[in-house]
Parts: C-alpha cells; sequence; structure tokens
C-alpha cells in the first residue's frame, strides 16, 4: 500500500516538473520572438530615418541647383567638360577630332581656281571650307600660311601591297598564272596593308589607289580602290569591285602560248574573253535564274554598268579590239597604260572611252611599248580624252607619281590637267568622285599639303592626310 502511494506522488512530482519546464520553454520562446520584433522594427525605424534624411539633402540640392544654377553650369562648363574632354580625347581618341586647317593655298580641284582659305575637318570629313573659321580648344590646328593644300592623289592603276617590295616568293600575289580566265580572284584578297611602299605612297600624299590582279590573263580578276593608310584591307576598302581586268598583247601570250596553251596569239586572246562575256550575257539573260553559279556571278556589277573593264592595253591595235569587244557587249572600259594612245587620240576621244596613262617613267623593256612616251597623256587631254596617270607600281615606284605629273607637263600636258589626272579626273575614272578627287564640303577628308608646287621635285610633303587623319607628317627637322 505504501509503495503505491509512494509510486504515484512520484508520478505526480515528475509530471509537475515537466508541466514547469514546458512553461519555462514558452516563456523563453515568447521573450526570443518579443527581442526579434523590437529588433525588426528598430531596423525598419532607422531605414525610415535615412530614407527621410536622403529625401531632405536631396531637396537641399535640388534648392541649391535652382537658386546657384548659373555658378553651378559655369563650373561644369569651365572646369569639368574641358578637363573630361581632354582626358578623353588623351586616352580613347588619341588625340583631337577635329582638325583645322588654316590660311592655306587650296587647290580644291573643283575648279581650276586657287584660294586662301581654310578648311575643317570633323569625323573623317570636310564639314567647312571657308574664310577665317573660328578655332576652339577641342580642335588640332595646323598652320598652313605659305603651304600648298591639295587633294590627296591618286593612281589609278597599281599593284602596291599584291607585288610588295622586298618580296620574296611569298611577296608576289600578282598573278594567277594557272588559268586564263580567273574572273573570280579579288584584289582583296591578297593586298598586304603592311607593305612597305604604302608608307612611300603616304610621304608624297598619295592617299587612294586602284589595286589589282597584273595581266598574265586575258581576264584576270577584280580591283579594288583603297585608301593607302591602314592595318586592315577591309577598312581601306573605298569600292570593292571597281573594276574588271582584262589583258592583251605580249603578255598573256607569252604567259600561256609557249607552255602548249591558249591564248598564244591576240586573236586567241580575244576570242577567250568572247566566249566567256557570251556565256555570261547568256547567263543574266535568263529570266528563269535562281541557282546563281559563282563565276558568273562575278561579271553582275560588269553586266550592270556599276563597274568598268580594265583594260591592259599598250598597242593601237589592242586599245582598239579592246575598243570593239566593250561595245560589242555594252560594257564600261578604262584603257590602262594606253601607250600607243597618243597615234591615235582622236579614235579614243571619239568613243568616249577614258584613258589610264603611265608607267611612262619605266624603260621600254618590250616591242609593244617602244613608243613609250610622256607626251602621250598630254596628246590624249587636248583631244578631249578623260586622263589618268599611273605608276603601275612597282613597274614604276609609287612616289614617283607627282613627278610622271611634271613629266608629262614638261612633255606638253597643261599643269592643271596634270594635276586633274593624279586627282578629280583620276578619281572620275575610277568612280569615287563622290567621296575622293577633291576638296568639297562632305568628302572624305584625303589631303596633302605641300611646301611648293608638287610637280616641282624640290617640294615636300608637310602632311597627309586620310579620312581626317594625319597618316603621314614631316619630321620636326623637314618642317
Amino acid at each position: 500500500m505504501f509503495l503505491s502511494v509512494l509510486v504515484v506522488l512520484t508520478v505526480l512530482v515528475i509530471l509537475v516538473v515537466l508541466v514547469i519546464l514546458v512553461v519555462l520553454v514558452i516563456l523563453v520562446v515568447l521573450v526570443v520572438l518579443i527581442i526579434l520584433i523590437i529588433l525588426v522594427v528598430l531596423a525598419i525605424l532607422v531605414i525610415l530615418v535615412i530614407l527621410v534624411i536622403l529625401a531632405v539633402l536631396i531637396v537641399l540640392v535640388v534648392l541649391i541647383i535652382i537658386v546657384h544654377e548659373k555658378i553651378l553650369l559655369k563650373f561644369i562648363t569651365s572646369i569639368v567638360l574641358p578637363c573630361f574632354e581632354k582626358l578623353y580625347m588623351k586616352n580613347f581618341l588619341g588625340g583631337h577630332n577635329v582638325l583645322l586647317i588654316q590660311n592655306g593655298t587650296v587647290f580644291t580641284m573643283e575648279k581650276n581656281e586657287v584660294s586662301h582659305t581654310d578648311l575643317l575637318i570633323d569625323k573623317g570629313k570636310i564639314i567647312q571650307i571657308s574664310k577665317n573659321i573660328s578655332p576652339t580648344e577641342r580642335m588640332r590646328i595646323i598652320d598652313a600660311s605659305g603651304l600648298f593644300v591639295y587633294p590627296g592623289f591618286i593612281d589609278a592603276h597599281s599593284h602596291i601591297g599584291i607585288s610588295e617590295e622586298r618580296k620574296s616568293s611569298q611577296g608576289d600575289e600578282s598573278n594567277e598564272g594557272t588559268n586564263p580566265i580567273t574572273p573570280c580572284i579579288r584584289a582583296i584578297d591578297a593586298i598586304n596593308p603592311m607593305d612597305s611602299a604604302f608608307h612611300n605612297a603616304l610621304a608624297v600624299g598619295i592617299t587612294g589607289v586602284m589595286v589589282g590582279p597584273g595581266s598574265s590573263n586575258p581576264i584576270g580578276g577584280q580591283f579594288a580602290f583603297i585608301k593607302t593608310y591602314g592595318r586592315r584591307i577591309d577598312d581601306m576598302v573605298v569600292l570593292a569591285p571597281c573594276a574588271m581586268k582584262l589583258a592583251f598583247g605580249e603578255n598573256p601570250m607569252t604567259n600561256y602560248g609557249t607552255n602548249g596553251n591558249i591564248p598564244s596569239s591576240r586573236m586567241g586572246i580575244a576570242s577567250l574573253i568572247r566566249e566567256e562575256f557570251t556565256l555570261a550575257k547568256q547567263y543574266f539573260s535568263n529570266a528563269n535564274q535562281t541557282n546563281g553559279e559563282f563565276c558568273m556571278e562575278c561579271y553582275r556589277e560588269l553586266f550592270a554598268g556599276e563597274i568598268p573593264i580594265k583594260a591592259h592595253v599598250h598597242r593601237a591595235d589592242d586599245i582598239f579590239t579592246a575598243m570593239r569587244i566593250a561595245k560589242e557587249f555594252g560594257l564600261g572600259l578604262t584603257l590602262d597604260h594606253c601607250t600607243e594612245g597618243h597615234l591615235i587620240a582622236e579614235e579614243i576621244a571619239e568613243s568616249g572611252y577614258p584613258a589610264i596613262v603611265g608607267p611612262s617613267l619605266a624603260s621600254r623593256s618590250k616591242d609593244e611599248v617602244r613608243f613609250l612616251d610622256f607626251k602621250t597623256p598630254g596628246i590624249l587631254q587636248k583631244a578631249g580624252v578623260l586622263v589618268a596617270l599611273t605608276t603601275d607600281h612597282p613597274v614604276s615606284r609609287i612616289q614617283y607619281l607627282p613627278l610622271c605629273a611634271g613629266l608629262a607637263v614638261k612633255e606638253g600636258m597643261s599643269k592643271w590637267g596634270a594635276l586633274r589626272a593624279i586627282t578629280i579626273d583620276a578619281a572620275r575614272i575610277c568612280r569615287v568622285d563622290h567621296r575622293v578627287g577633291s576638296l568639297k564640303e562632305g568628302k572624305d577628308a584625303d589631303i596633302v599639303i605641300y611646301s611648293g608646287d608638287p610637280l616641282e621635285i624640290a617640294s615636300s610633303v608637310k602632311f597627309t592626310i586620310v579620312g581626317g587623319e594625319i597618316a603621314w607628317q614631316a619630321s620636326s627637322s623637314e618642317q
């Protein structure tokens, strides 16, 4: 009996203790929750206080701006912005992005006129030509007092970058001599902008060149008109393709005829060209043509009249053959080299086809150039032919283009005519005169500044500007 009572009492004590423990745990949990709630409320209050303070500060700043607007604007425009502009232009633009050429004797080549004026350049374009343009701190200024300002010169037929200076077996890419018909090859795939001849071109003010394959093939491929300043050919291109190369005369005959392949004669050259052009004409006349053929598509711009044939011709009979084929197929044409052009000047003028004359500074190294003469461009121009000059680099070096123009003047070409033949007339023949070839508002800022007459051998270049950038500058000792 006693044991039963003791057991009951023990159980009751344990239950009481457990109840007390549970109550204590519940109390502790409630206290912790209350503390957490208090902390959250305090945090919310602190955030609200901070937001109120920030709002007050914003209101104060706005009030200060409103009250002191003129002082603040003056501080920003006179101190903050100029400092930022100088820092940005120095570190990101590499210099001034606006160029002002002042006080120069300017030959715009839009007309045969000279003016004393200023040129303002921005974002690679000529944006203003007028007297007394006011400079700003943002501009880089070239004082051209006593200097002569011209459009960048143009060599309308060249192999610069394709047939490289200091070339090895890997430096001559001018001809694909394995097939007489290669319309698909493109100059831009072979031009090496690292060719040192580009530096030589810039040093005499040549800013644009038409570059393409050589004359081994009757149909040689696609030319490109490019700037002479840059490291990536895609960024240097102005127009590509700009012409389709054909070659007549000795070069295709000796390249193929001596190994037993066609062509071995002038008749074979003309026959291959006619056959190919007939196929192209049929291809483009097919209104149901859906599957483009790569090599035929290479003629599309030519047959659409967008680009001309660029015909390598020296002898008079080759000139007439090129003209004959162009007329048969209704195609544009430029007569490149045109060595015997002075013998048939009236006929060329009547045809309306332009001539790119040169390299007159080269030797008479083969039979078809035995009448090579600096009189040719002047005679053609006086007959009414649109004429450009070429060095045919590397046949004669590209830096001798102004010299060739001067020698043409010596042999009867007018001074203005010679200047046009390496500027605006060259640009017209190359079909890029909407961008280069003259100094005109809206055109590319391709400019050369000379110490004197560029057709005089003693004159030197002070600045060559391509796309608004100073691409070549005379050393301080030469200034």
